[in-house]
């Protein structure tokens, strides 16, 4: 064996140690790690909401709603401009982003446009490297037409972002109110907010926090006429007509000016009123809005006003009855739950545009436990499994071989716990997927040793030296596509398709470490030990070297029936389609636990088909005791899925526990399809063009087709089995293009060495050859994919892990077959005419494999 350089030991050893410093802290409790000291690593893998429990909610801000309210601002801005500059004018109006109004002194348009000129000004962005926007341009109008002026998309985009900006302070504070955990708050785009809150037992309670914008004000009642009057004619320029909460509502005629709003209110906290006993919040105003109020407290207490919210009338006490010193009361039938809610509003303040609940996945925290458990004790047997399974066909170097594959999966947790990144469900796979290509590197590794060492007169040391020096670019290849893909799913992705693209990329690069540069130090230390002169007699894969079959003598048959199951698949996803869930259409989902006995689907059916939301599934889970619900999208704007929820609880959570519940607005589940789809496709093409750059053109389109053939077999298992199609089917989908290419590169990397040795072999007897030089990696490797994936179906626990780890299953057989009867035979299809991927001789040389002269010839 070589020496190694004592720098690049030093390193490997301390990156192994390191990783087990950062991932230790994983297997201690919070609040045992609280008391370690300083300079160890304290950090542990964020788990995420479907393995802990809590809420993820997506907020998205009204841009109507803006456009409405700066509107209505620069219709006053201009009128008060008008007045100020004693200008004359008519038809003052707006409709959409465009205002209109006429001058009535056509020879005072030089100067209206001077008075305008505050408001058309270009505003500073604070950005140093962007140009001030301008809000208000002026549009063209013809000679004697009225002004026009129109709010800029630019401007409007401006105030959403401003409008996201201020609102993420206001929603920490509100989730502060229901739970005593740092919310995970996230800008999402240009105008939502992703907040993320584990652990959370109350989401409803938050969800009516968030879904209020809180705009809590105290105005006088305008006496000068009546509502009814008002709402018949018009009110007068400085009231407007609200209308109270009540069921029909009530109108009132209302100062639009307050005399105390968000601002004045000091403090507020719930209480019942000493008279009535009616639940109340009472409120501490700001001293000089209290001093203001004295005087009008001796003279008119009589004098009513209305306590607006969100400009909803709560009530309209009087004063005097309202408002004591610096202390002010608000009632107006309010529950206890509805007291609590309003005083944490005041508290947090107000929000500076309404908020809408657009995407929501809620898991409890008994579910997440329960993932965590299975997903633990899958974990255990199927490492227990694979560990077996290496010890039992190589001995030693399977021992080895599993110190290696554990020192990887160290390392990626050290990696997740340094990052802070999240740990799912859909990440899990990405470990799996991780811990199968770091054991085929194994594989690999071994084989090509056994190999070298069988066919090889020169010592062992130097058969163990080109074992491992030609088998590194084969590791490199397989890991670097899955790097590639990885970092394009990070980046294009969302949601699930991230959490498994941040494990994917991250075990990507510790496999190379760990399955080529550890394990050639611990096989150098072996050597350096022993100083044997044969491989340990452990290794049970020699009866793969006799291994002679002619795969390519039934590829016509072979291919053209894989080619109609592909084609059946893709009939049957055009006709029947998938079962999409509500990740991809819209509406939602959820999971039910009945709090005694077994769960009764007839009854829950009965009351819910009460509620008129479509065409309601109810499905049982598992146990008795579990159902699952699927509401259909309701189309009826964003706000509407949320009402169907609310519903649904209402009707039901007397009798069941929600244990999880996802709800996606129609336009989200729109965008999470195209960005799926964007994901998958950018990943598969950045990856053709590694393949193409690596190994040509050809050795590209093969891997390419291969690739689509698992795809659409897996789709059509999906249609058939009628699984639901939701983002963890994503992830299981970019699973198995991983693997499959994964498994054809090897393959591929054989024949690319093959080709440059025996220049006159005919193409179809070296990809025979190719294939059963690695035809105990392919069986290993599947086998010890296979039984975590086993291990998975049948002790994850979840439904969804069931399903998900099923796809995953029939996947790997797929790619299996695919990467000898699609991949091959698609490199022949490309050379009917002389039977080779390059008619030109090699450089190097070749030579005629022994025994396959006849083969070659014929």
């Amino acid at each position: 064996m070589p020496k190694f350089s004592p720098l690049k030991n030093t390193l490997i050893w301390l990156v192994v140690l390191a990783g087990f410093a950062f991932a230790l802290p994983n297997l201690v409790p919070r609040d045992e790690l609280a008391e370690w000291p300083r300079w160890l690593p304290h950090r542990q893998v964020p788990l995420g909401l479907d393995l802990e429990g809590g809420s993820h909610i997506v907020l998205k801000v009204s841009r109507e709603d803006i456009v409405a309210e700066r509107l209505q601002a620069t219709i006053n801005g201009i009128a008060n401009a008008f007045r100020a500059a004693d200008i004359a004018y008519t038809g003052l109006s707006g409709s959409g982003q465009t205002i209109r109004f006429r001058i009535r002194d056509a020879a005072k348009a030089g100067a209206a446009r001077e008075a305008l000129r505050v408001l058309t000004t270009p505003v500073e962005t604070g950005d140093l490297f962007r140009d001030p926007i301008q809000e208000l341009a002026y549009a063209e109008s013809a000679p004697g037409e009225p002004f026009r002026l129109r709010l800029t998309d630019e401007g409007i985009d401006l105030r959403v972002a401003a409008a996201v900006t201020q609102s993420i302070e206001v929603v920490r504070r509100r989730v502060a109110e229901v739970v005593a955990v740092e919310p995970v708050i996230d800008r999402r785009g240009k105008d939502r907010l992703s907040v993320e809150v584990p652990g959370l037992d109350d989401p409803q309670r938050l969800k009516d926090l968030l879904g209020q914008r809180g705009d809590v004000a105290f105005r006088w009642l305008d006496p000068s006429m009546s509502a009814q009057q008002a709402v018949d004619t018009k009110p007068p320029a400085a009231s407007e007509v609200l209308y109270s909460l009540d069921d029909p509502p009530v109108p009132y005629l209302v100062e639009k000016r307050a005399f105390a709003s968000a601002g004045d209110f000091v403090e507020a906290q719930p209480g019942f009123d000493p008279a009535t006993g009616e639940p109340v919040v009472n409120v501490k105003l700001k001293a000089d809005v209290a001093a203001g109020l004295a005087p009008l407290l001796q003279t008119d207490g009589k004098r009513q006003f209305a306590i607006v919210l969100d400009g909803q009338v709560v009530s309209t006490p009087a004063v005097a009855a309202a408002i004591s010193g610096d202390s002010a009361r608000i009632s107006g039938n309010l529950s206890q739950e509805g007291a609590n809610n309003l005083a944490a509003l005041v508290r947090a303040g107000p929000l500076p545009v309404s908020l809408t609940v657009i995407e929501e996945r809620t898991v409890g925290p008994e579910v997440g436990t329960d993932a965590i458990a299975g997903a633990l004790k899958a974990g255990l047997i199927a490492a227990f499994a694979v560990a077996a399974c290496m010890i039992g066909f190589y001995g030693f170097f399977g021992l080895v071989a599993v110190i290696a594959v554990v020192v990887n999966l160290v390392l990626i947790i050290a990696v997740l716990s340094l990052l802070g990144a999240t740990l799912t469900l859909p990440g899990i796979a990405g470990i799996i997927l991780t811990i199968g290509v770091a054991v085929d590197s194994n594989v690999l590794i071994y084989e090509r040793l056994r190999e070298e060492a069988r066919s090889s007169d020169q010592p062992l040391r130097r058969a163990l030296d080109d074992g491992f020096a030609r088998v590194l670019r084969s590791i490199v290849d397989a890991n670097l596509t899955m790097l590639i893909a990885g970092a394009l799913l990070l980046s294009l992705g969302s949601g699930a398709i991230r959490g498994f693209a941040v494990t994917l990329a991250i075990g990507s690069v510790t496999t190379i470490l760990t399955a080529h540069s550890l394990t050639r130090r611990l096989i150098r230390g072996w050597y350096r030990r022993r100083r044997p002169r044969r491989l340990p007699r452990g290794i049970r894969t020699g009866f793969f070297s006799a291994a002679d079959f002619r795969f390519m003598a039934i590829r016509n048959p072979v291919f053209i029936l894989m080619a109609a199951l592909s084609l059946a698949s893709l009939f049957l996803l055009t006709g029947l389609g998938l079962n999409m869930g509500a990740d991809f259409r819209g509406g939602s989902l959820i999971e039910l636990r009945a709090r005694t006995g077994l769960a009764d689907t007839d009854y829950i059916r009965a009351r819910l088909d009460e509620l008129n939301l479509g065409d309601v599934r109810v499905e049982e889970l598992g146990s008795g005791r579990d159902v699952l619900i699927r509401v259909p999208s309701q189309e009826a704007g964003d706000n509407a899925e949320q009402t169907a929820v609310g519903l649904v609880r209402a009707e039901l959570e007397d009798q069941y526990v929600f244990r999880r519940v996802e709800v996606v607005a129609p336009g989200v589940s729109g965008e999470l399809t195209r960005a799926g789809t964007l994901a998958l496709a950018a990943a598969m093409l950045a990856v053709l063009l590694y393949v193409w750059f690596r190994f040509g053109w050809r050795f590209a389109v093969g891997a390419i087709v291969a690739t689509l053939h698992d795809v659409l077999l897996t789709l059509g298992f999906l249609v058939v089995t009628g699984v639901e199609f939701n983002l963890a089917s994503i992830a299981a989908l970019l699973t198995i293009v991983c693997y499959s290419l994964n498994d054809t590169m090897v393959i591929y990397d054989r024949i690319r060495e093959n080709l440059a040795r025996y220049r006159r072999m005919r193409l179809s007897v070296l990809i025979d050859i190719s294939i059963n030089q690695t035809l105990s990696r392919t069986v290993l490797t599947a086998l010890t994919t296979l039984l975590a994936l086993a291990a998975l179906y049948l002790f994850g626990g979840s439904i969804l892990v069931q399903s998900f780890s099923a796809t995953l299953i029939f996947g790997v057989l797929v790619g299996t077959v695919s990467s000898i009867y699609i991949a091959g035979p698609v490199l022949i299809l490309f050379n009917r005419r002389n039977h080779r991927l390059d008619g030109e001789p090699d450089p190097v040389g070749g030579e005629t494999a022994p025994g396959t002269e006849a083969k070659g010839a014929a």
